[in-house]
């Protein structure tokens, strides 16, 4: 049978040329759009589709597209794609699992670091030829304590980088590795622990029901005053007005942020101007607005997977899931359904 038509959605030159270089970019149609229900109608006759973060394959995307069996993420998090949706029509869902756990852990001390050496604001003070110090004293990070929420690939390597600090290092995950945290030097904690005892907490943890908002206003009652959050992973893994509140209050006296609760729809001004964006979502934007101008707040407009080795390691995987699934051995699958092999 002659293969269905493939798609890439979200594209940006450099996924194109990617493309380009493994000699594909003339076999699939490309665009530069999210998939989501104005988008779809590009084209509906897609078999496969590969989407970025920033599409929102729900279910009304999945109605439109009839004949699509395969949707490929360029991501590890799948929580853009409606996955019961895909279980009832059949249609196999696949992610990158793993490409950028040293990239996205690099990311993220260079955010620590940012904040702990006051880099930024040293930067921006000699750009204006001014060399005073006044106010940029930092802490060493030597001896002070990380904690590592999400101690899975990205969060190990944070783990790793951690005590080549002479860092002592907490870590809270489901799945705990008794083994290697002995051999590495750390200690598996209560979430409540760590938020305790940590001067750094770093984000490494997938959003899913059990993580959306894991920091929140109770939780965020209970981090150690002083501190620094790092969140490399998902905006929503952190309530943004318990955030706002712990700076505030400082409760937290810095915040490093690759990601923001509601990323989404800053990114995509027309939707604030354009169609009705519910009100919580408007306050979590507001928010997200004021943390931009904070003094102790950095934000980085989630690049933590943006380096070049990452981005043949996602094109690469992705290409592999594609040609996997036309020769009906699929791989990377995240959800469980049968499979039907007649291409």
């Amino acid at each position: 049978m002659q293969p269905g038509k493939t798609v890439f959605f979200e594209m940006e030159d450099w996924g194109i040329e990617l493309l380009k270089t493994r000699g594909l970019a003339d076999q699939v149609d490309i665009y530069r759009e999210p998939l989501h229900v104005k988008s779809a109608v590009l084209s509906p006759d897609a078999e496969a589709v590969s989407v970025f973060i920033y599409s929102e394959v729900t279910r009304d995307v999945i109605d439109a597209l009839p004949n699509l069996r395969l949707v490929t993420t360029r991501s590890t998090g799948y929580d853009h794609i409606d996955i019961e949706a895909c279980n009832e029509r059949g249609i196999l869902v696949c992610n990158v699992p793993r490409y950028g756990e040293n990239t996205v852990a690099e990311h993220a001390f260079g955010l620590i670091l940012a904040l702990s050496r006051k880099i930024y604001h040293a930067v921006l003070r000699t750009s204006r030829m001014d060399f005073s110090t006044d106010g940029l004293r930092g802490f060493d990070l030597k001896d002070k304590t990380l904690g590592v929420i999400g101690a899975g690939a990205i969060g190990m390597h944070v783990i790793r980088i951690g005590k080549g600090f002479g860092m002592n290092v907490l870590a809270y995950d489901s799945n705990q590795q008794s083994l290697l945290a002995e051999v590495l030097g750390y200690k598996y904690v209560s979430l409540e622990e760590l938020l305790a005892n940590s001067d750094v907490i770093s984000i490494h943890v997938p959003l899913s029901p059990a993580t959306q908002h894991l920091i929140n206003h109770e939780t965020i009652k209970l981090i150690k005053r002083g501190a620094i959050l790092i969140n490399t992973a998902r905006g929503s893994v952190v309530q943004t007005s318990a955030l706002v509140q712990a700076l505030n209050e400082g409760i937290i006296v810095g915040a490093g942020l690759d990601v923001l609760e509601g990323e989404e729809t800053i990114k995509e001004e027309a939707q604030l101007l354009g169609e009705s964006v519910p009100v919580e979502k408007l306050r979590t934007v507001i928010q997200n607005y004021a943390l931009l101008h904070r003094d102790n707040v950095i934000i980085t407009p989630h690049i933590g997977f943006y380096s070049i080795e990452a981005e043949e390691r996602i094109m690469d995987t992705t290409v592999e899931n594609i040609r996997a699934f036309r020769a009906g051995m699929p791989q990377n699958v995240v959800n469980k359904i049968a499979v039907a092999t007649d291409i």
